[in-house]
């Protein structure tokens, strides 16, 4: 089921609302758990027992990781038999065909791929519950004696399917104890229709154009048009999974809860280390506290600080799929930080007469890293690198431009520059994120302008059949 669909927004949202704010705190939880539940089976029946049995390995393992504890045995061998366990399920649904393939094409063997569906959201419930063993593991939480809590944590149908990824011992006190007042439903409803309306009306309309242009041949059309390709699909994955952060934290605060902002405009970034302390912010915090600082972080000189950092990115590479393109992605970026971190480019000064330049670099690496990272094949994003810069002899060119682009999308690529820079940040925490501290004018105009933009998605998503989340597949 997805957020920006209309049995989400009409019927399945306002059932569970309806039932959760009019009962008693003591039925908020299995109200929860019931709908996080059912929210999954909707669209993923048959993968459900994956994740109950991922809950369970989780929950006994905790559990063996305090008695080993007690009883001075050795506690890292319940905690590496519990996260062997959670890695086999993703590796086997997620890496499973890769591997085999990746095996058949460097011994030229013909070894029998499966018929393999990778459940919704396993990347994301999973990298949880390693932070749950782990954090018990560390001592910075004790494991939780009551199954159905810890099942709330894992399967919680706000950030299940996309995130961000909430660590154990940020929301432990949250799922014992929460409240749930009118100012945090107001602020959550007006940050669940901003979300909704950069996935619906931004990131959509982008999809379309990046689908048009990225499923034609490299070769087929101009290096002009290889940009926009390239800048819609930039535009695409920011606005879905940012849009996607807003409503999952926005559903989150409804309920009570308060998850960590997972986006804080990252294309204004100066250098790609900026970046990724701005994007995917609870996937980047993950991998420091639970891969960079164990291999030893930048505590033992700069080999190893380097060394590190190239795991942490080709991991992160590889988490985002099962691809050659991806773990090049990954290494990328990699490789861009490691150059930073020894030229001194990730210190950005806040005044400084190179920023402008720091900023167009940025750029130039974040957007050739979105064509690897979209592209079907690596021989794929390879020419369609060389187009962009006039390397390949353009032939047989198909559209014209009106094609690709039309008026409305030329208004809608505006509207994506200016709404990823924080140009209006003032205004828009005035009118969406204040709550009931404000003016009653600002008031009103805000809530007329939120009113607008929801009627507008609504509009969209009747009208349109076009309605992916990139990260669905990650």
């Amino acid at each position: 089921m997805l957020f920006s669909s209309t049995t989400f927004i009409f019927i399945f949202l306002p059932v569970i609302c309806f039932l959760y704010l009019l009962t008693k705190k003591q039925l908020h939880n299995p109200i929860l758990l019931i709908a996080s539940i059912l929210f999954y089976a909707w669209g993923e029946p048959r993968y459900l027992a994956i994740m109950l049995l991922t809950i369970l390995i989780n929950y006994y393992g905790a559990l063996f990781i305090e008695y080993a504890r007690e009883k001075s045995f050795n506690v890292k061998l319940p905690l590496t038999i519990t996260i062997i366990a959670n890695l086999g399920f993703l590796i086997y649904f997620k890496y499973f065909n890769f591997l085999i393939s990746s095996i058949n094409n460097v011994f030229h063997s013909h070894i029998g791929v499966l018929d393999i569906v990778m459940p919704i959201g396993i990347s994301f419930y999973t990298f949880q519950a390693i932070s749950y063993v782990t954090d018990v593991y560390r001592n910075e939480c004790k494991a939780q004696r009551s199954i159905y809590k810890l099942a709330l944590f894992i399967c919680l149908f706000p950030q299940l399917i996309a995130g961000p990824i909430i660590k154990y011992h940020d929301i432990e006190g949250q799922i014992d104890c929460r409240d749930v007042t009118f100012e945090k439903v107001d602020i959550g409803v007006k940050r669940f229709i901003v979300g909704l309306a950069k996935k619906v009306l931004i990131a959509n309309t982008m999809g379309l154009i990046a689908d048009k242009i990225f499923s034609q041949p490299a070769d087929t059309f101009s290096p002009f048009i290889a940009w926009i390709g390239a800048f819609s699909y930039t535009f695409q994955i920011y606005f879905d999974f940012s849009g996607y952060s807003d409503m999952a934290i926005g559903l989150g605060l409804i309920f009570g809860f308060k998850f960590m902002e997972n986006f804080n405009y990252p294309y204004i970034s100066k250098s790609i280390t900026e970046f990724w302390r701005r994007w995917h912010i609870s996937l980047s915090t993950w991998f420091k506290q639970y891969v960079y600082i164990p291999l030893g972080g930048n505590r033992e000189g700069k080999a190893k600080q380097i060394r590190n950092l190239l795991i942490v990115f080709l991991l992160t590479g590889v988490w985002h799929g099962a691809s050659w393109n991806f773990v090049i992605w990954g290494l990328w970026n990699g490789l861009f930080i490691v150059i930073e971190k020894l030229t001194g480019l990730s210190n950005n000064s806040p005044v400084s007469r190179y920023n402008c330049l720091k900023h167009i670099y940025c750029i130039f690496v974040f957007v050739i890293g979105w064509v690897l990272f979209r592209s079907d094949n690596m021989s794929y994003a390879w020419l369609y690198l060389k187009n962009m810069f006039g390397l390949v002899n353009v032939h047989d060119e198909i559209y014209t431009i009106s094609y690709y682009i039309g008026n409305i999308d030329i208004i809608t690529f505006v509207a994506a520059i200016i709404c990823s820079l924080p140009v209006f940040i003032k205004l828009r925490e005035m009118f969406c994120y204040k709550g009931l501290s404000q003016s009653k004018a600002i008031s009103i105009v805000g809530n007329l302008w939120l009113i607008i933009l929801f009627i507008l998605s609504v509009i969209s998503i009747a009208a349109s059949t076009y309605n992916p989340f990139i990260y669905f597949r990650f």
